[in-house]
């Protein structure tokens, strides 16, 4: 075959493949059997081995999984891919429905659709080409999965227009999959997976995006991140957008017109979900009006607008055997159900939260009881109540211990606290508990350290404080149960990695009391280094919004014990960085910008920064960004398609600016 021939046969087998692949996963009418399918593959797979020139990003053999990765890299979504709020009853739902008409007026329509339970992805398309797929992680950051995504044959690789965006989409594996898939591990004497959720969450992690192709994946669209320029007004429309760009959107959806429609609703999909060829934990409701999703505005943590209805947890009969003790890196003691094990909402329960002394009392729990188990959230199991009729009279009471079940120091109940802890610092669980902190993805975020080798190392005699991870060589890791060279060296390098990180990740990891992730970052940008925030006074500290009482009281006795002082020199002297890395926190009187004390909302699709980037900027300067308009704001910056924010801006005369203008500004 000469080129010419080659380039036009080619571009025959990529629409005819593209076309029957969008019909079996997409439409599932398949128009051709699947061996002539097989055979048009071959075809170009030969053809693309002559001319190797056209194997493109968006040819149909990039289905089939490329090379084995090392490691994944890390992704920073330019939208952050927030949780939602959780509604567990009608009343929930009546209280969600109340706050959004409070907020925007009694004209609201919602879309309801299913809440598929698999792994949230996000997907980048430049110019139409499929270019990116990341995992949630941390909302924040996730890991490139592009080549696996590939793999994913429900996902295009290239739109029917040349549009550039970040669709959001939740990868599962249909149940029939995940049958096939378990009885094929069952045959190799492996571990079959637990859920259908595990199975694809563990296979679109796999390095070898070859193992990710065998598994049968399948996706759902249910947005776009940032619709900037697309003219769309309506949630309902962007997803009939996605449709006919060839993605796959779910058919359940429906809109309403009020919230008894969408109550209604639940109840008719509620009874139709074990019949559904895929797994759901819940029904998501949004505002299907995207100025009045952007009016609402976000919390922290998720949009206002929408909202995931959980199903009634499924409750399950099973026996207590024992009850286990654990103790938390704050020395909390925790009291464990050891149960037989039982079938709950498709994974088998053993073990289950009892939380503390005052519940086994409450519930008058005693081992050998018959008890009522479910998973709170379709997540964590809990034991729900005892069955007091199946008593034989042979149960035993349990007591809470006096002494720590890990080092046998006394434990003691703090005022005003349920809770029994040990105050022994030198407590090898609460190290140990501390150190699997400390690596974790939201402080220091150390790559393969996961809890197995954290322990491994502690066991060993390698780690007895954070300080000593620094301290790891190559020869010590070789040592070790399951570590290779390829995953020894990979280990090294993120510990090294971590040393660069900003303050607030240290201040998190270092797990001080009631200081959470959000309240590291506070600290950071307010004293910039940890000497600083060391001498730093408990009226210094309170002084700073989002500080309280308790919180100053715990960091400044954290930082006056000297352990604390000579771990905090250990870790500089070792190359850990404890500086804060970000933004300058400006305060209004030391900023002589146009921002300085101004309060200032951003609004609509800006072309040349990013959102955070612009938040970041005016903060940088003295500024506060809020979410909504009101009488207080000062400044509106309006990007592209601005809606309902920008109105109401006009109509309370509050002066208004393009990014143009927001951009020079930045520059002074």
């Amino acid at each position: 075959m000469d080129k010419q021939s080659a380039t036009k046969r080619v571009q025959e087998l990529h629409e005819l493949l593209n076309t029957y692949n969008y019909e079996y996963h997409v439409l599932d009418q398949p128009s051709v059997p699947d061996a002539e399918y097989d055979r048009l593959m071959q075809e170009l797979i030969k053809v693309e081995e002559e001319f190797p020139e056209f194997k493109t990003q968006d040819s149909p053999t990039q289905r089939v999984g490329g090379v084995v990765l090392e490691a994944f890299q890390k992704v920073v979504h330019r939208t952050p891919m927030l949780s939602l709020g959780n509604a567990f009853n009608e009343q929930d739902l009546r209280d969600f429905d109340r706050r959004v008409r409070q907020a925007v007026g009694d004209d609201v329509q919602y879309v309801v659709e299913l809440k598929i339970d698999g792994l949230a992805v996000s997907l980048r398309y430049e110019n139409g080409y499929f270019v990116q797929g990341a995992t949630r992680g941390d909302g924040t950051t996730g890991e490139d999965i592009t080549e696996n995504l590939k793999t994913v044959r429900s996902i295009p690789l290239k739109l029917r227009s040349n549009v550039s965006f970040e669709v959001r989409g939740e990868v599962f594996m249909p149940k029939k999959s995940f049958e096939k898939l378990n009885e094929l591990r069952l045959a190799a004497e492996e571990e079959p997976f637990a859920n259908p959720r595990n199975a694809a969450a563990g296979s679109i992690r796999q390095l070898d995006p070859k193992i990710a192709a065998k598994r049968n994946l399948d996706i759902f669209v249910y947005s776009i991140a940032d619709l900037g320029a697309t003219g769309i007004q309506r949630h309902s429309e962007a997803l009939d957008f996605l449709e006919k760009e060839s993605f796959k959107t779910n058919k359940e959806r429906r809109k309403c017109e009020n919230i008894d429609e969408v109550i209604t609703l639940i109840e008719n999909l509620q009874e139709k979900r074990a019949t559904l060829p895929y797994d759901i934990d819940g029904i998501v409701i949004k505002v299907d009006s995207l100025d009045q999703q952007e009016e609402l505005g976000f919390t922290a943590k998720s949009p206002r607008w929408a909202v995931a209805y959980k199903f009634p947890a499924e409750e399950v009969m099973t026996k207590l055997i024992n009850i286990e003790l654990s103790v938390g890196r704050t020395g909390v003691i925790t009291p464990t159900a050891i149960l037989e094990p039982v079938r709950v909402a498709g994974t088998t329960v053993q073990r289950a939260s009892l939380h503390n002394e005052d519940l086994i009392r409450e519930k008058d729990i005693k081992l050998g009881d018959t008890v009522v188990v479910k998973k709170a959230g379709d997540i964590i199991p809990e034991v729900v109540n005892v069955l007091v009729e199946h008593r034989t009279g042979e149960e035993q009471e349990f007591s809470m211990p006096t002494h720590c079940p890990a080092c046998e120091s006394d434990l003691v109940r703090i005022e005003g606290e349920v809770a029994l802890r040990c105050i022994n610092p030198q407590c090898p669980a609460q190290i140990q508990e501390g150190l699997i902190h400390f690596v974790s993805r939201n402080a220091m975020n150390i790559d393969g350290l996961g809890e197995r080798v954290v322990s491994q190392l502690f066991h060993a005699g390698l780690i007895k404080d954070v300080a000593d991870l620094y301290r790891l060589t190559r020869e010590q890791l070789l040592g070790l149960e399951r570590m290779g060279e390829k995953s020894t060296d990979n280990l090294l390098q993120a510990i090294e990695q971590s040393k660069e990180n900003s303050l607030e990740r240290l201040l998190f990891g270092l797990g001080i009391r009631h200081v959470g992730s959000k309240a590291a970052k506070t600290l950071a940008q307010q004293f910039e280094t940890i000497e600083n925030l060391q001498k730093s006074t408990e009226e210094e500290l309170v002084a700073i919004n989002e500080i309280g009482g308790k919180m100053a009281d715990a960091i400044t006795t954290y930082f006056e014990n000297p352990d604390v002082q000579h771990l905090v020199s250990e870790l500089q002297a070792l190359g850990v960085n404890t500086m804060y890395k970000g933004p300058k926190l400006v305060k209004a009187e030391d900023s002589d910008s146009y921002f300085a004390g101004k309060t200032i909302v951003l609004t609509g699709k800006l072309e040349q920064l990013s959102r955070n980037e612009a938040k970041e900027g005016i903060e940088a300067l003295g500024g506060k960004v809020t979410g909504s308009v009101s009488k207080s704001t000062d400044l509106v910056i309006a990007g592209e398609a601005a809606g309902s924010k920008l109105k109401k801006a006009e109509e309370l005369n509050i002066e208004v600016w393009n990014e143009t203008q927001l951009i020079e500004e930045l520059k002074k």
